[in-house]
């Protein structure tokens, strides 16, 4: 996946730079959820975790809402699916900040599911790694 400012190079102090670091998975990759919890921690807003993994040759991966990354999911809701159907009709995608506030009323992974098990298409990742998503899925 790669950062939709693909000329940003953001500079870490050494600080924020070992903070990231000790954050990485055994593949040194940065998970989604990990990504979130490094931005806090280095006083940057999520939208510049891509371009300031990218600058540092590290990959975000397992997207919690699956939309890349390998993460392993429980069934799809139909619940959470003809919620945000009714709430967003007309839409043809949906904001991951808005899929990530329906997982407030639930679980993130249940959302993670219905999304990536059906023609939900997600746009405008909060770390800034995608714009739009690609490809569609029936429901399961």
């Amino acid at each position: 996946m790669s950062s939709i400012d693909y000329n940003v190079v953001v500079e870490l102090d050494n600080i924020q730079k070992e903070l990231l670091l000790t954050n990485l998975d055994e593949e040194g990759k940065l998970s989604c959820l990990k990504a979130f919890k490094v931005a806090r921690l280095i006083g940057r807003k999520p939208i510049e975790m891509s371009a300031i993994t990218k600058s540092m040759g590290i990959k975000i991966t397992n997207c919690e809402l699956g939309v890349f990354g390998k993460l392993k999911f429980e069934d799809p809701s139909a619940v959470i699916y003809n919620r945000l159907k009714r709430n967003y009709m007309g839409h043809e995608t949906l904001e991951c900040k808005v899929l990530w506030d329906e997982a407030k009323r639930s679980k993130l992974k249940t959302v993670g599911a219905t999304v990536k098990n059906s023609d939900i298409q997600v746009s405008h990742c909060q770390l800034g790694c995608f714009r739009n998503r690609n490809g569609k899925k029936e429901l399961v």
